[in-house]
């Protein structure tokens, strides 16, 4: 069918092909608003919770009021990589860009799957925990591959962009030995590994938009 048999009517036209600097511009703010939600899930939880101690997922957890809020970011936090995936489809390697949607498919895991609540004589399933935790490794695992296959994609004069793949890596393999030392500070330490995480795409996100010049970004 050539493009005068189509239907008048807009909405009866085919969508077109993806247009990645469209699908990048809704990246960043949807990193924005999912770090934000993880501001919020924090301060919305009952007296008791402690975001230097207490996970994310705690803040989500199971029979928890107020546990949407965590729940919807993490659920930010996929729709941002996968829209990302998209983007970046003609420039990531096939690892970085398949690590990017199993890493965006296991973060809405998690958000499906809570963990177990932190409030004692709150009822809990523990196969729901399970679950959580497995979507949560596989969010760890999907990252840091893709990260791994972007530094060796990445040449030689992008040395921003490798000092951050260094640094996400390391961030990405050594707090969650703090997590699961049950430190006072385990919460911390995950907060900061989301934040990494969040300026990691973010800055892949500039790259899809040109904000960042190429022979620093790859």
């Amino acid at each position: 069918m050539d493009n005068h048999d189509y239907p008048p009517a807009s909405f009866l036209r085919p969508a077109g092909e993806l247009r990645p600097a469209r699908l990048a511009a809704a990246v960043i703010p949807l990193l924005g608003l999912s770090a934000l939600l993880v501001l919020i899930a924090a301060y919305a939880m009952p007296d008791g919770y402690s975001w230097r101690f207490h996970s994310i997922s705690e803040s989500g957890a199971q029979a928890q009021r107020g546990a949407w809020i965590a729940r919807l970011a993490f659920l930010c936090f996929g729709a941002a990589v996968l829209l990302l995936c998209f983007a970046m489809r003609s420039r990531w390697s096939r690892v970085t860009y398949w690590s990017g949607l199993v890493f965006a498919g296991s973060t809405a895991g998690a958000a499906a799957f809570s963990h177990l609540p932190w409030m004692p004589g709150s009822a809990t399933d523990n196969l729901e925990d399970t679950l959580h935790s497995v979507f949560s490794s596989g969010m760890g695992l999907a990252f840091c591959l893709g990260v791994i296959a972007r530094f060796a994609q990445r040449g030689t004069r992008a040395h921003f962009g490798r000092s951050l793949d260094i640094l996400a890596l390391v961030t990405a393999t050594a707090l969650p030995l703090v997590l699961a030392s049950a430190s006072a500070f385990g919460g911390l330490a995950q907060r900061v590994m989301f934040a990494i995480a969040y300026i990691w795409f973010g800055r892949e996100a500039m790259i899809a938009l040109n904000l960042v010049e190429e022979s620093n970004a790859v």
